[in-house]
């Protein structure tokens, strides 16, 4: 079963998660690769990640994170993130993550920075 679960909203592809406890070392893997066949393979370029609900990210998921980011770019595309908890924000931050990364602070105001109304995805 996929662990990803993918919604399109006028050429945007929200990205939830399946599992919401953590993203991490044991299952890092298949979601990156899960994550970079949404670029690679069905060659989709606006994609917004909403981690709302996941409780931790491992140090293996901000690398994905970051490789995902730059296969986006490779293609023209916009990732952008949304959901995250204050603590991963603030690791993200402290690994200077947030320069690399288009962080929103909703789902609604990454859709907007795309282009799409928000109540397209409702």
């Amino acid at each position: 079963m996929p662990s990803l679960l993918t919604q399109n909203v006028s050429g945007v592809t929200i990205v939830r998660f399946r599992e919401k406890r953590s993203v991490d070392a044991g299952n890092i893997e298949a979601l990156g690769s899960e994550m970079l066949a949404l670029v690679k393979v069905q060659h989709l370029k606006n994609i917004l990640l909403n981690f709302e609900g996941v409780e931790f990210l491992s140090s293996a998921a901000f690398n994905k994170l970051i490789e995902l980011n730059n296969e986006t770019k490779n293609v023209g595309g916009i990732l952008r993130v949304t959901g995250l908890r204050a603590e991963i924000l603030e690791a993200i931050k402290v690994l200077r993550l947030n320069k690399h990364l288009d962080i929103r602070r909703s789902e609604a105001e990454a859709l907007k920075a795309y282009g799409v109304d928000s109540s397209a995805a409702q």
